[in-house]
């Protein structure tokens, strides 16, 4: 039971990463961007649904919709003033304004909530007790797998089925053959922003409410991990994401239990190692030869 308890909480961390994952891999898949960001957008959802639920009083759904409205803006304005005039810059002028713009959020929380650790109440409150109370499932990790299973679902379903969604994979392939068949390549890109926005807050919330302190710096290493995550599964494969933070979830929580709570960043980080080794390109990844 107890091998199964800690691959329980493996998945449900592991679900969060996902989620995460899959606004990086949204990202990068259309508008080829690392938005290193990412993180801090997360924790910004955090806090807005902790406003919404300890200041305004609302319910915990409710508090969810309202970090996922606020961070659904953040991102296209973030895409709009920080990246979109670096559409054609060098990759590293790009990295280096994402770096910029995570600073900025992280300072301006800690102006706004101050630099101490909060208290964050769960969204999801109750503990599931199976074999006679030998295993426990907290309610907000069955919701977090769940989450996870029907974004990665309604996500692909997006990409491949609606007008939008194959508007992006053409921007994907070529932006510029996108825009001739009268693609609106910015508002395309937009909206990738903005779900990956959302997304973050989704995770946000999840993410402080299995593990219930927020404070500024809370995005930064799930979302370097969630990165990781996705050049694990294949950045820029939707699968993959699901699959990598899947994985790096469940390997974390066994380091954590069989061999070092210390070391397990460091093991979840060899692993990339030794599978980029092998497969460049991620488990579910493709290697496309660049064209010239």
């Amino acid at each position: 039971m107890e091998f199964l308890s800690y691959l329980i909480s493996g998945i449900s961390l592991g679900s969060v990463y996902a989620i995460i994952a899959l606004g990086y891999t949204m990202v990068y898949g259309i508008a080829k961007m690392l938005n290193f960001a990412h993180g801090d957008v997360i924790m910004v959802g955090g806090y807005m649904s902790f406003v919404a639920m300890s200041a305004l009083h609302l319910p915990g759904w409710v508090s969810v919709l309202a970090g996922m409205a606020v961070c659904t803006v953040l991102g296209i304005v973030i895409e709009a003033l920080a990246y979109r005039p670096l559409r054609s810059a060098p990759s590293l002028a790009v990295l280096i304004t994402a770096i910029g713009v995570s600073y900025l959020l992280q300072n301006s929380a800690q102006l706004i909530w101050g630099a101490n650790p909060i208290s964050y109440p769960p969204v999801v409150s109750g503990t599931l007790h199976l074999f006679g109370g030998q295993l426990s499932i907290s309610y907000v990790s069955l919701v977090t797998v769940a989450a996870c299973i029907l974004i990665m679902l309604a996500l692909t379903a997006f990409t491949s089925k609606t007008k939008m969604g194959k508007a992006m994979r053409a921007c994907s392939e070529d932006k510029g053959a996108a825009q001739l068949m009268g693609i609106n390549v910015n508002r395309t890109i937009s909206l990738t922003f903005a779900i990956g926005s959302a997304l973050a807050a989704v995770a946000g919330v999840l993410l402080c409410s299995s593990y219930p302190t927020l404070m500024p710096t809370t995005g930064s290493m799930p979302g370097i991990k969630a990165f990781t995550a996705a050049v694990f599964g294949g950045i820029g494969s939707i699968p993959g994401a699901f699959l990598g933070g899947l994985l790096l979830g469940i390997i974390e929580s066994m380091a954590k239990a069989y061999l070092s709570t210390q070391l397990s960043n460091s093991i979840v980080f060899a692993v990339l190692i030794i599978v980029l080794l092998v497969r460049p390109a991620g488990l579910m990844g493709k290697y496309v030869p660049e064209k010239v």
